[in-house]
C-alpha cells in the first residue's frame, strides 16, 4: 500500500471504528466495567443470529486475507470498516436511557483506543498497514476489556476517596448496621427491614438497588445524619470477596440473608460458591438472620449455631421457627417462637417479611407495633406490582426479577387475575450459568399452561423458552424488543385480560 492508500484506509477504518467503539464502550458501562465482560457479550452477539455469524466470520477472515494479499490491503481495510460500522446487527451505538458519558467512561475510551492503535501499529509494521488496520478493528472489543483491566487499580484508588469519607461518617454518626445479602430478594427485604426498624428508631436504608461500594458510600455520605441509629445496607456481589470488602468499612452488627439461588451462577460457578459469597457478611457478624425456607440457608444456620453465633431462623415453612409468618384473614400473622405477636397487612413476599421481623427481633424492636410499621406498605416497584393498564386490563410488572422462584410466584399472581385472555411477555432469565437453558425451558412450559400467549422478547433465551412453551397450549409469539411486545399487548388486550411482564433485559443483550 502506498501513502495515499494508507491514508484512505485509515480514514475509513476510523469512520467504521466510531460506531463500533460506542457500542462496546456502552456494554462496558452497562456491565459495571468488569474486565472480560465486553468479549463475553461480543461472543453472545456473534452467535445471536445468522447475519451476525456471517458478518463476524467475515470480519475475522479479513485478517489472514490481508496478510496473505498485502497489495489488496486498501480494499480489505475498507471492507473491515464497513462491517465494523454496523456489526453486530441489533446493538445500537446509543439508545434512549443509555448511561451517561462519565469521566470513567472517557478514561476507558481513551485507553482502549491507545491499546488498539498500539496493537494495530505493531501488526502493521510486521504484516503491512492494511493488516494493522484490520486487526485493530477486529480486536477492539478485546482492547476495551484490556483497558478495563489496566484501569481497575486506578478506579479503586479514586473510589477510595469516597469510601474513606463514608468510613469517617460512619464513625462520626455511629449507627448500628444491618447487612442484607442474598442471590435475590435483597431489595424487598431491605425495605421491610427499614419499616421494622424505622418504627422504633431513626433508620437510613440504601435506596433502590444501590448495593455496590459507590452506591453505599453515596448513601452514607448523603443521607446518614446525626441521630441515625440504624443503617440498613443492601450488599450485592458478582464474585467471592466483594461482600467482605464492603464489610471492611461497613461492619455489620446484624447480617441477614434473604435467599440463595442460581442468580449469578454464570459468575460463581456453583450454588455452594454463591452461598459462601452471600454469607461473607454473616461470617463477620455475631448475629445472623436466615431464611431457612431455603435448604442451603437451613444448613448454614446449623453450621453457624455450631460455631457459637446467634442465629434467628425465619420463614413460612414451619410454625416453630424463631420467626414464622402464616396467612391470616386480614394479612399475615407473625409469630415469634410460637407466640403470635401481631398481624401485618397483606404484603407480597412473606419470606422476606419473616427475615425482616427476625432482624427486628435481633435488634430488640417492640414487635407489637408491626402492624403500624407496615400500614400502607406498597410492593417495591417492578416486583410483582399489580395495576390496571391503559386499556383497562391487568398488568403484573415483574421486570426487576430474574430468578426461577420469583418467576414461578409471578405466574401464580397472573393466574389469579382476570377471567379473560392471559399473556406472558418475557426475555427469560440470565446469568444462571449451566442452569440457564433448563430454567428458561421450565419457565416457558409453566407459562404456557397458564397463559394463552407467550411472547418471547429478544434472542438470548428464545430457543429454551420456545421449547418449553411448545409443551403447553399457548400461542408462541416473538418480539424484537420489549417496546414491540408492549405495543402488541396494548393493541390486543382489553377488559378483564391480564399480562405478566417477567424480567426485562437491558438492550445490550441480544
Amino acid at each position: 500500500m502506498n501513502w495515499w492508500e494508507i491514508a484512505i484506509a485509515a480514514v475509513a477504518a476510523a469512520a467504521g471504528a466510531i460506531p463500533m467503539a460506542l457500542r462496546w464502550w456502552r456494554v462496558a458501562q452497562l456491565e459495571h466495567y468488569l474486565p472480560g465482560s465486553v468479549v463475553r457479550f461480543a461472543l453472545r452477539w456473534w452467535r445471536s443470529s445468522p447475519p451476525n455469524v456471517v458478518l463476524g466470520l467475515g470480519l475475522v477472515g479479513l485478517v489472514p486475507a490481508t496478510i496473505a494479499l498485502p497489495d489488496a490491503g486498501l480494499w480489505f481495510a475498507l471492507a473491515a470498516a464497513g462491517i465494523a460500522a454496523v456489526y453486530p446487527l441489533g446493538l445500537a451505538a446509543r439508545a434512549p436511557g443509555s448511561p451517561a458519558w462519565t469521566e470513567r467512561l472517557r478514561r476507558v475510551a481513551v485507553t482502549s483506543v491507545v491499546l488498539a492503535l498500539v496493537v494495530g501499529t505493531a501488526v502493521g509494521l510486521l504484516a503491512g498497514a492494511g493488516a494493522g488496520l484490520v486487526v485493530a478493528l477486529v480486536l477492539f472489543d478485546l482492547a476495551v476489556d484490556g483497558a478495563l483491566a489496566l484501569l481497575a487499580p486506578l478506579e479503586r484508588r479514586r473510589q477510595r476517596v469516597w469510601i474513606d469519607k463514608a468510613r469517617a461518617r460512619l464513625r462520626q454518626v455511629g449507627p448500628r448496621v444491618v447487612s442484607i445479602t442474598g442471590a435475590y430478594g435483597k431489595t424487598t427485604t431491605k425495605e421491610y427491614v427499614r419499616r421494622v426498624l424505622g418504627a422504633a428508631a431513626p433508620t437510613v436504608a440504601s435506596p433502590a438497588s444501590f448495593n455496590n461500594a459507590m452506591g453505599l458510600a453515596r448513601t452514607i455520605n448523603d443521607q446518614l445524619a446525626p441521630g441515625t441509629e440504624w443503617l440498613v445496607a443492601e450488599m450485592g456481589t458478582y464474585g467471592p470477596g466483594e461482600v467482605t470488602e464492603l464489610c471492611s468499612w461497613i461492619p455489620p452488627d446484624i447480617a441477614a440473608i434473604a435467599a440463595i439461588g442460581p442468580v449469578h451462577l454464570e459468575r460463581f460457578g456453583t450454588l455452594e460458591a454463591i452461598l459462601r459469597g452471600e454469607a461473607e457478611a454473616a461470617e463477620l457478624s455475631d448475629v445472623v438472620v436466615l431464611n431457612v425456607d431455603d435448604p442451603l440457608l437451613a444448613g448454614l444456620a446449623d453450621e453457624f449455631v455450631g460455631r457459637g453465633k446467634t442465629v434467628i431462623r425465619a420463614g413460612v415453612a414451619a410454625p416453630d421457627l424463631d420467626v414464622a409468618v402464616a396467612p391470616a384473614d386480614d394479612g399475615w400473622e407473625v409469630s415469634v417462637r410460637g407466640t403470635p405477636v401481631g398481624t401485618v397487612p397483606e404484603v407480597p413476599f412473606p419470606t422476606n417479611l419473616a427475615v425482616a421481623v427476625g432482624v427486628g427481633l435481633a435488634a430488640g424492636v417492640p414487635l407489637e407495633r408491626l402492624a403500624d410499621a407496615f400500614e400502607g406498605a406498597a410492593t417495591p416497584d417492578h416486583r410483582q406490582t399489580v395495576a390496571r393498564g391503559p386499556g383497562g386490563f391487568w398488568v403484573v410488572d415483574d421486570t426487576y426479577n430474574s430468578n426461577p422462584a420469583g418467576a414461578a410466584a409471578a405466574l401464580e399472581t397472573l393466574a389469579g387475575l382476570g377471567k379473560g385472555r392471559r399473556v406472558v411477555v418475557t426475555p427469560g432469565m440470565v446469568e444462571l450459568g449451566h442452569e440457564q437453558a433448563a430454567a428458561n425451558e421450565a419457565f416457558g412450559a409453566a407459562a404456557a399452561t397458564i397463559a394463552d400467549d407467550v411472547v418471547i422478547v429478544k434472542r438470548t433465551n428464545r430457543a429454551a423458552l420456545r421449547r418449553g412453551a411448545r409443551r403447553g397450549a399457548a400461542n408462541v409469539r416473538f418480539a424484537a424488543s420489549r417496546a414491540d411486545a408492549v405495543e402488541w399487548v396494548r393493541a390486543t388486550l382489553t377488559g378483564d385480560d391480564a399480562v405478566l411482564y417477567e424480567n426485562d433485559l437491558p438492550d445490550h443483550y441480544p
